[in-house]
Formats: structure tokens, C-alpha cells, sequence
């Protein structure tokens, strides 16, 4: 079952594993390092429009973060 807690975990682990520093995809996605930080603790979610430009920045699959088969 999809929760917003796997998509949370996902994402984090997807920020986490790109070797960028915070600040580095927020200047990328165009948000502030606190948010991204929120991302990371699973304090925060990024609007559509922010998790699209993390997907590119990152070169992520949304299809994978979003558990989508």
C-alpha cells in the first residue's frame, strides 16, 4: 500500500543518495535550504511544481518515488 510516509522516505533517501549538499539542489530547485532540509526529515513535502523540478535536478523517476508501477 502507498502511504505518504513511503513517498517521504523515498524522496529523502533519493536527496540523500544524489551526493549534493541541501543547499546546492535548492539553489537548483529554486526553494530555500530549509526546505529541502524539511524534505530530508520527512517534516515537509514539495508542492507538485518543486517535486517535478527535484526529479529533473536529481534525474529522479517520479513514477519510483511515488511507488507507481
Amino acid at each position: 500500500m502507498i502511504t505518504l510516509n513511503t513517498i517521504k522516505e523515498k524522496l529523502a533517501d533519493a536527496i540523500k543518495q544524489s551526493g549534493l549538499s541541501q543547499s546546492e539542489i535548492a539553489r537548483r530547485i529554486g526553494v530555500a535550504h530549509q526546505q529541502v532540509s524539511g524534505y530530508v526529515c520527512g517534516k515537509q513535502m514539495p508542492a507538485l511544481d518543486t517535486f517535478a523540478k527535484l526529479c529533473v535536478a536529481l534525474d529522479l523517476d517520479a513514477n519510483e518515488i511515488l511507488c507507481v508501477k
